[in-house]
């Protein structure tokens, strides 16, 4: 049976129940007569949205948990079903932090729709309603990302990562406990990166944040939960992560590039 920015913030730095997540179960889905699953979104992939002429990365881990990540820095997170080739993802969109929807909200709901050929592409199209009342689409093609591959540990990603905005450090050590503190607003990050599957490139992220001061209070005691990845072709490792969260009044999103050194 198969089951399956942050940016240090401005100047800081994904559950509903799956279903066929983009792994093959061909003998289950026969016999519920819901069609053979062959398709699989597992990994990194990256290409552009046609429609806005941003770049789009989405991280997808083996257990169908998936954020989409346009280079404005929205992020659309949900969970992939997978049926055939059919992708399916009823998404939830947050701006990264500090900044808005047209319409002046930060969230919305909607849905990516599409086509998966495993370890190849990806070709979907996201309908999407901020809270204010504006529609968003894209059109997206995106390219399997040979990196999937890489072995994942917490030994694999520790590290310090820099952003360069800022000059803030992350620091990740061998048992994938994270922290750091950005001495522009006090923000102090406490969290820890694992893996579900050491096969592929992808990390569960958890943090919150504490003594945030000034714009960034509101996210204190916020829990962060997402996605992160780590790309090694580069003269350094290159960490991107991408999270989400909620207090009792707004939502947020956070996605981070980060440098390790």
């Amino acid at each position: 049976m198969c089951v399956s920015g942050f940016r240090f913030i401005g100047t800081i730095g994904f559950a509903g129940a799956l279903l066929l997540a983009g792994c093959n179960n061909s003998a289950l889905d026969n016999a519920l007569g819901l069609g053979t699953t062959t398709g699989s979104a597992t990994g990194v992939w990256i290409g552009s949205d046609s429609v806005s002429g941003l770049g789009v990365t989405a991280l997808i881990n083996s257990a169908g948990q998936a954020t989409f990540i346009r280079s404005d820095g929205v992020q659309f997170v949900g969970t992939v079903q997978v049926s055939g080739s059919t992708l399916t993802v009823p998404v939830d969109g947050y701006t990264d932090f500090g900044n808005t929807f047209s319409d002046g909200s930060t969230f919305g709901t909607g849905t990516v729709n599409g086509t998966v050929t495993a370890g190849s592409s990806i070709s979907a199209t996201l309908a999407f309603t901020a809270n204010g009342g504006t529609a968003v689409s894209g059109t997206w093609s995106l390219n399997y990302q040979s990196q999937s591959t890489n072995a994942s540990s917490t030994s694999v990603i520790s590290g310090n990562y820099t952003d360069a905005s800022t000059n803030a450090v992350l620091s990740i050590n061998a048992n994938g406990v994270m922290n750091s503190q950005n001495p522009a607003n006090g923000c102090v990050l406490n969290g820890s990166v694992s893996t579900n599957d050491t096969t592929t490139n992808i990390y569960e992220v958890t943090y919150s944040y504490g003594n945030c001061s000034g714009n960034y209070a509101v996210l204190n005691g916020v829990q962060f939960t997402g996605l992160a990845t780590v790309t090694t072709s580069a003269s350094a490792p290159q960490l991107t992560m991408a999270v989400t969260g909620a207090s009792s009044s707004a939502q947020y999103g956070i996605v981070s590039n980060l440098t390790g050194g």
